[in-house]
């Protein structure tokens, strides 16, 4: 028997119109879309192929979505690569694909062509309290993808109550009841510090008494009006960041008081180091974190090797959230972290300390990590670590961030002898490959699997496939890149890079 979900999806289609079905998790929002296609007579093979084209090596969620796009059904959620969120938003647009199964995720920002908005439940699991109702403002901006004026006259947005009771509640609490209050975050103290850090590097302020005056004319001072709390935060971060060495606040001679006990015009500028760590957009914490650990990998006591590195960043709130360490595979993590404990750039926690989850989920993070420079496909990870391929791109886009953070900061501070090795593992990172195929990837065109195939066949390098005939490489990798690889390598003229991310300086250099 049919649930209600797929019942209104299939009435939407009869009507020849589309629809969302926002689902509370992407497992639900997977198999949702699985049902829905089961019962419709659509077809779109092309759309199937353009999604498993979409991907390297196509995982088992890229080919369950290629099999529900085949009937004109999506399931979009973060776990999905980029090109296969935008393939599916355009061919909605388009009206290929009539029904899109997806999270909350896709509610905010999007104007798409749904005629209804399908709810499958208000409800969502909120840990020790279980399923919990989300917030009335989720449920507007949801209910809010319906009947988009460029599109449609009118929407439909539609909930699904399983009991009269149930549907009481739903009119209540979301029909009749007001939006939650938008409280600021400023004075979070990752978010103030890192703010705080930026004003100061850019010379907006240039004293205590002017941070107070900027800090007094925000969101937080206005709702909140408490200045004795701002200015006791302002104090405790100045302290702090004065304690990294991002800011020198210029005392009188024999003042030796503290943050709080300064005059109001006392002058406080940045560093060198803490314009850097500004312009990396770095949380200063993650910033101290990693100069702590670079530090430490000139210590001849340090079996230093990419796993160090990689638990370094890992072990940042800019990673998170991180791969979670569950009971099954505690004993696992446990003993590859006793075989690595002598690699280790930062001291391991108690067993007891209040971190102790965290730190043990980053050398989790970090071996996932290091399976993907061992040359292991997107297939093997979603399986082994249950991270899709979105995830895990979303990932490889951070770490290449922080890599090229702790680069540039081991450079600041002359560490000259990290920065090799931090250049090799960004590279390494980014295209998911062992050491010995760098030389090949420098070529423009050669990715992962064309690195290692020619590898196999004893090319290693750019001056053997300046030796290798075009036939041979054609046979390999296919003409057209074969071509492109030998105008490359007999023009020495035209620059060999192995390229630079967007928006960052500089291209990555390195030995060997």
């Amino acid at each position: 028997m049919l649930d209600e979900t797929i019942h209104l999806a299939l009435d939407t289609i009869r009507k020849n119109k589309q629809a969302l079905v926002f689902a509370p998790s992407r497992a639900s929002a997977e198999k949702t879309a699985e049902d829905i296609s089961n019962q419709t007579k659509l077809l779109f093979p092309e759309l199937s192929s353009q999604i498993l084209k979409s991907s390297s090596s196509p995982t088992k969620q890229c080919r369950r979505l290629a099999n529900c796009i085949k009937k004109g059904i999506a399931f979009h959620h973060a776990g999905l690569t980029g090109k296969q969120k935008e393939l599916i938003e355009q061919e909605f647009r388009k009206g290929s694909i009539r029904i899109v199964c997806c999270t909350p995720t896709l509610a905010i920002g999007m104007s798409l062509p749904a005629f209804r908005v399908i709810l499958k439940s208000l409800k969502r699991y909120s840990g020790r309290r279980g399923m919990d109702w989300i917030p009335v403002l989720e449920y507007h901006q949801m209910a809010g993808r319906a009947g988009r004026p460029e599109y449609e006259p009118y929407g439909e947005a539609l909930t699904i109550a399983k009991t009269t009771s149930e549907k009481e509640a739903i009119h209540e609490r979301y029909i009749c009841g007001r939006p939650e209050q938008i409280y600021s975050k400023l004075a979070v103290e990752p978010v103030f510090r890192t703010y705080l850090l930026s004003l100061i590097a850019a010379d907006i302020t240039r004293t205590k008494q002017q941070i107070k005056e900027f800090f007094s004319k925000t969101f937080w001072a206005f709702q909140f009006k408490d200045t004795e709390k701002l200015e006791l935060l302002i104090e405790k971060m100045l302290l702090l960041l004065e304690e990294y060495e991002f800011i020198i606040i210029s005392r009188k001679e024999s003042d030796f008081t503290p943050a709080s006990d300064l005059q109001a015009d006392a002058r406080i500028r940045a560093t060198l180091l803490g314009k850097r760590v500004s312009e990396l957009y770095l949380d200063p914490f993650t910033a101290h974190h990693l100069l702590n650990c670079l530090k430490r990998s000139s210590s001849k006591e340090i079996e230093l090797s990419s796993f160090s590195f990689i638990q370094m960043f890992c072990h940042t709130l800019e990673m998170l959230p991180l791969l979670r360490v569950k009971a099954k595979d505690h004993e696992h993590v446990q003993e590859r972290l006793a075989e690595r404990y002598g690699q280790l750039l930062e001291d391991e926690p108690t067993l007891y300390d209040f971190n102790y989850d965290d730190f043990l989920n980053s050398i989790k993070t970090a071996l996932f990590f290091e399976e993907w420079i061992e040359e292991k496909d997107e297939d093997y990870l979603l399986e082994k670590y249950g991270i899709p391929p979105g995830e895990v791109h979303t990932k490889l886009d951070l770490a290449d961030w922080l890599l090229y953070s702790s680069h540039e900061l081991a450079r600041i501070i002359h560490l000259q002898g990290s920065l090799n090795e931090l250049s090799k593992l960004r590279f390494r990172i980014k295209y998911g490959v062992k050491e010995e195929l760098l030389p090949l990837l420098r070529l423009k065109g050669i990715g992962r699997k064309r690195a290692r195939k020619l590898y196999n066949n004893k090319i290693k390098d750019i001056g053997d496939v300046k030796k290798t005939s075009l036939p041979l490489l054609t046979q390999l990798i296919g003409q057209k890149t074969a071509e492109s690889i030998k105008q490359q390598v007999e023009n020495p003229e035209q620059p060999v890079s192995p390229g630079k991310r967007k928006g960052q300086l500089g291209v990555l250099k390195f030995k060997g």
